[in-house]
């Protein structure tokens, strides 16, 4: 027979050999789902005997992670915002930069708690529950063009009871119902580069390529969106948060400028990364003025 500390020692020698890995933490995690406890039983009970059948079912998982499939597809859940989630291999694992949306998501909405709000790309759902967490009374529409991904959001969105999000197929805006403008459009897009190296590292070879990959410059997703909301998407002084690799701020900030968004700016992930770079719609005033001044440039060329 094999105890709990046994089967972790074990474990964690085995990972030791993955690059990128986290052998404690990983091994811990695999031994607490298969046992469907927490983690700190298996520190309280370290002597607790495993059966034959448990040990090489644990062995089992072990070799799966050995093989660089990711924790979160091995377990089939992922945390994120104090949510568990269910995630798949179709779609992306949820990463804890990606609070930082959340984060700037909340701040706009401080006074807007009955604010209608869109997230672009869903894959689990992650940022939508999160939103739907902290604002019961916002309407939420989430969108994704992978049919399998969006199933995963909406079990996890009747999972937590969140009926106040809508969820919708297709590619990005196009997915939107025709029916009004939105508060904050929110988006993690797929921003990296198709030749980038780490494609090739850590769980990014496992994860969905749709999800991750966008052009050569990794920015095809991200000048899309900010094409088709600035058009008629956001409300006059309306949000639009946009995540991004951490050398793509100017080139984000630039997108928006030309695309005639205002209040711009750029913040850090916990990392010091640049990571969300969010922008304001022109409201009313402000495209008066615009139209001003474009009648007042027409009117000297002439």
């Amino acid at each position: 027979m094999t105890t709990l500390h046994q089967a972790l020692k074990s474990a964690q020698q085995t990972l030791a050999a993955l690059p990128h890995a986290n052998p404690e933490l990983e091994a811990a995690l695999l031994l607490s789902h298969l046992l469907e406890k927490p983690r700190s039983h298996l520190f309280a009970w370290p002597e607790q005997e495993l059966t034959d059948q448990q040990y090489q079912h644990f062995l089992q998982l072990v070799q799966r992670r050995l093989s660089h499939e990711p924790i979160a597809y091995i377990t089939g859940q992922r945390e994120f915002w104090s949510l568990t989630l269910k995630v798949n291999p179709h779609t992306l694992i949820p990463r804890p930069e990606t609070e930082l949306l959340v984060e700037r998501s909340l701040h706009h909405l401080k006074q807007r708690p009955r604010s209608r709000i869109a997230d672009l790309g869903t894959g689990s759902g992650a940022i939508a529950l999160a939103l739907a967490s902290e604002h019961p009374q916002a309407e939420i529409v989430a969108t994704d063009i992978s049919a399998e991904a969006l199933a995963q959001a909406r079990e996890n969105g009747a999972g937590f009871g969140y009926d106040q999000i809508s969820f919708y197929q297709g590619s990005w805006c196009e997915a939107l119902p025709d029916d009004g403008r939105y508060d904050l459009i929110v988006s993690n897009p797929p921003y990296i580069e198709a030749d980038d190296p780490h494609l090739d590292q850590g769980d990014l070879p496992l994860e969905p390529e749709l999800a991750l990959v966008s052009g050569k410059d990794g920015l095809n997703a991200i000048r899309t969106i900010i094409r088709q909301v600035s058009s008629d998407r956001l409300n006059p002084g309306g949000w639009l948060l946009l995540e991004h690799g951490y050398q793509q701020a100017e080139a984000v900030q630039a997108l928006l400028n030309a695309a005639g968004f205002l209040r711009i700016s750029t913040h850090k992930d916990l990392a010091g990364h640049p990571r969300v770079t969010e922008a304001q719609a022109t409201g009313a005033s402000d495209q008066h003025n615009w139209y001003l001044t474009l009648a007042n440039l027409t009117a000297s060329k002439r």
